[in-house]
């Protein structure tokens, strides 16, 4: 049952998902996705438009993949508006989306730029760094975005991910322990699935199951907690043993799933 849930989860992620969330003015809809551009199905940007209703269309456009579209409404609004900052973060997404991390980089900087205090551009330059490998520069964004914005679920889970690739695992665990309180159903949602495809190593996936484990455990999310430690096991995680002795499961190795978890597992990682 546990198994056949991880994978409905897991499919539900696209390819390259990360579970690093791309910030607009909300974050549903802006997790990053690759994306086949849909061809042109706008009319070029009308010069009476306001500023609004531009950037209003630009949001219906993306919201259906019409993103070189998108970026023309975003882009004729520019010069019609003096708040620039949502702008260029939009835009900084759109090409994100698209793959052009060059152009999107810059158009972050731009919108961190014209406003210092722009949560959302921070975090997203932050994604930037993390898909170039960059990971101190994104944990140093990151940081920055949860400075401004310390109510962000998935600022706290993008750090945890850029510490777990700098195998900082203390520093992502605490990280994902936050974004859980902020937000106990955040990885469900957007799926491990992502972030464990780009993982250097099997034993570093096995071990990022564990540190979700323990955060979900933490907080009393038991089925989840359970769900992510029979796939670390699965993974071969080589500290599984201490599931009985960390502080974290407390609570869940006082239950009949936790037992039947444990008695299931291979004999060779019996305690």
């Amino acid at each position: 049952m546990l198994r056949t849930r991880w994978f409905f989860i897991a499919a539900l992620a696209p390819l390259l998902t990360l579970t690093l969330l791309a910030q607009v003015q909300v974050t549903s809809q802006n997790n990053l996705q690759v994306e086949t551009p849909a061809l042109r199905q706008a009319e070029s940007p009308s010069p009476s438009a306001t500023p609004e209703e531009l950037q209003q269309q630009g949001d219906e456009l993306r919201a259906h993949k019409a993103f070189l579209d998108a970026l023309d409404y975003y882009r004729a609004a520019l010069p019609r508006t003096s708040v620039k900052a949502p702008l260029y973060n939009k835009i900084g997404i759109v090409e994100m989306t698209l793959q052009h991390y060059n152009d999107a980089r810059k158009d972050f900087e731009r919108a961190i730029k014209a406003d210092k205090k722009q949560p959302e551009a921070l975090n997203n330059l932050g994604v930037i760094h993390y898909l170039n490998k960059n990971y101190g520069g994104a944990i140093k964004d990151y940081r920055k975005a949860i400075a401004l914005d310390g109510d962000s679920a998935s600022f706290f889970n993008n750090l945890g991910a850029a510490y777990f690739e700098s195998e900082d695992f203390t520093k992502a665990a605490q990280a994902y322990a936050k974004a859980l309180e902020i937000d106990p159903d955040l990885l469900e949602r957007t799926s491990h699935y992502g972030v464990t495809a780009h993982l250097r190593t099997p034993k570093d996936q096995a071990h990022y199951f564990y540190v979700i484990a323990k955060m979900y455990a933490k907080i009393g999310e038991f089925d989840r907690a359970l769900l992510c430690l029979r796939r670390s096991l699965e993974d071969g995680y080589k500290d599984f043993d201490h599931v009985y002795k960390d502080e974290e499961f407390a609570n869940l190795r006082k239950t009949d799933a936790f037992t039947r978890l444990m008695a299931a597992k291979p004999v060779s990682l019996q305690q």
